[in-house]
């Protein structure tokens, strides 16, 4: 069995595969030819030899190569149900699953294999991202569950430890965790913490590194103590659930919270220097296609929002929700297909350069939808249809060389500061390979006391395909950072900021370190000279 599968390799590699088109036919020819059942992507990916030669067709069996292409590998953990403070007319409840989630979406599903225990569902989402060829040792973890806040301290201190302690333990090769007694949730909040900051500090040299953790929260609910508490856990983006900025609307789907809230929850975000995701709903009750697309334009006209990424969850009725009600009482109807792939295409238009469109469509599963957009893989229907726009997602490199870049700047005004958005891209600007986000903030303008005079990294990021420390050197290891990086202290510097601090994610430290950045306070900080 060893030699045919040698010969299967040995030959798929002399063909020189380019589509996976191309991949599946051979594969089944050669299955045919030895006499053995098709193997899957991921069974030829584990019988490739590590050399140069089988790099193309390791991409080419990697599955859902995307994945990681924009140099990070998305790792979503699930916490388990707890109350929810809201009453939101469009919101799901179905029992014994997080309010707002449905027991057959795909993570809701991992979790609950996984009995919601974070250091499982980390170790499992490894396992298989290796398992089809991937190599995530950058990761980004996002815990999603609804309102991260409201969820008692201990089991918060509790879950995130278990999320590191997992990306420690996991082993190469085997794709298991190794430690075989995880911390207990009845530990005291305070040995939580200082087993906390000791799985962070291995992390940071960990193969297996958490380059950003992403929490979810509703607006309502942030504020000096919640920001804090999400840097000691390692936090560096907040994901808000917005829906709206339209009072009326907000009231109508008794959200809880008005548009001011927002303002307010955003400039506290950016003054710690989080990234600041935005949950939207195009055509919830009280809105039209007209007032939705007004209201993402305000998102970029008014200097209280600007929100660094975007994600679209198109209002659909589903079992267990008010809406559902309204829905069956003729009081509500979502927008048709085709005004909501307009007005999507409307928003795309007009999104700024410095913004990523994350998703435009939520995982729900079509059998779920009673009514509302069906189409889950919206995005890729319009790309078919030749619909871009200038958003980072459509903008960045797909594993695509750095042939000569520029450095291209863009300020804005947001919540009481300058944001620059510092990007590295192909010549005539259509192709992203790296940006930074940097904001100088103004004079009592909501700064943290620990972050008084000094400017703030909120962002640095090189796209390109995911290079593990120490491989071959693509976009990632162009040393674009480092350019970005000189030119974000330069413009601290020369506006009179005595030092900048990095908003780092505790696998990026030691890269931060090389720069001449000390750790304090969860931050990276270093001292600026005058220009």
């Amino acid at each position: 069995m060893i030699d045919v599968r040698k010969k299967m390799i040995s030959e798929l590699l002399a063909l020189g595969l380019s589509s996976p088109e191309d991949l599946f036919k051979h594969k089944r020819l050669l299955a045919k030819k030895y006499g053995q059942p098709m193997p899957t992507n991921a069974e030829m990916l584990s019988w490739l030899p590590k050399n140069a030669k089988a790099d193309k067709l390791r991409r080419l069996l990697r599955r859902r190569a995307v994945r990681t292409m924009s140099g990070i590998a998305p790792v979503a953990v699930l916490t388990k149900p707890f109350a929810c403070p809201g009453k939101c007319a469009y919101c799901p409840t179905e029992k014994d699953v997080p309010q707002s989630y449905l027991s057959n979406e795909p993570a809701v599903m991992r979790a609950i294999r996984c009995g919601y225990d974070p250091y499982k569902q980390v170790t499992d989402r490894l396992r298989a991202l290796e398992a089809n060829g991937h190599e995530p040792t950058k990761i980004e973890l996002i815990v999603i569950g609804g309102t991260w806040s409201v969820l008692p301290i201990n089991y918060k201190y509790w879950y995130v430890l278990n999320c590191f302690a997992a990306a420690n333990d996991f082993s190469s090769g085997k794709g298991v965790g190794l430690r075989k007694k995880k911390y207990s949730a009845n530990l005291g909040i305070d040995k939580l913490r200082t087993s906390l900051i000791d799985e962070q500090r291995k992390n940071e040299k960990a193969k297996y590194k958490l380059i950003g953790v992403t929490l979810e929260t509703r607006p309502d609910y942030i504020d000096d103590g919640e920001l804090e508490q999400m840097r000691e856990l390692g936090c560096t983006r907040v994901e808000l659930g917005v829906q709206a900025i339209d009072e009326k609307i907000l009231v109508l789907n008794k959200r809880g919270h008005g548009v001011n809230c927002i303002a307010k929850a955003t400039a506290k975000l950016k003054a710690y220097g989080f990234k600041v995701t935005y949950h939207l709903m195009p055509g919830l009750p009280g809105a039209t296609a007209k007032k939705d697309l007004s209201m993402f334009k305000e998102l970029f006209s008014d200097e209280r929002f600007q929100p660094d990424q975007i994600k679209f969850y198109p209002t659909v009725v589903t079992k267990g929700s008010l809406l559902y009600k309204w829905w069956q009482q003729g009081t509500y109807k979502p927008y048709s297909d085709k005004q909501l792939q307009k007005l999507i295409i409307d928003c795309k238009q007009a999104v700024p350069r410095y913004v990523r469109i994350i998703r435009l469509i939520r995982d729900i599963p079509g059998e779920s939808i009673i009514a509302g957009n069906t189409v889950t893989n919206l995005r890729q229907v319009m790309q078919q249809q030749g619909v871009l726009c200038e958003c980072i997602r459509c903008r960045e490199t797909k594993g695509q060389a750095v042939d000569g870049y520029k450095l291209k700047l863009t300020d804005y005004r947001s919540a009481s500061g300058i944001e620059y958005f510092i990007e590295a891209c192909s010549k005539d600007g259509k192709i992203l390979y790296g940006f930074c986000r940097l904001r100088l903030p103004d004079n009592g303008g909501g700064t943290p006391k620990l972050l008084e005079g000094d400017a703030i990294v909120r962002e640095l990021h090189v796209y390109g395909e995911l290079v593990s420390v120490g491989g071959d050197k693509k976009v990632q290891h162009a040393g674009l950072g480092k350019v970005l990086l000189a030119e974000a202290e330069k413009i601290a510097s020369s506006s009179g900021f005595e030092g900048i601090a990095v908003i780092s994610g505790v696998g990026v430290r030691g890269y931060y370190r090389k720069m001449g950045y000390k750790l304090k306070h969860s931050y990276m900080l270093k001292k600026l000279t005058s220009s």
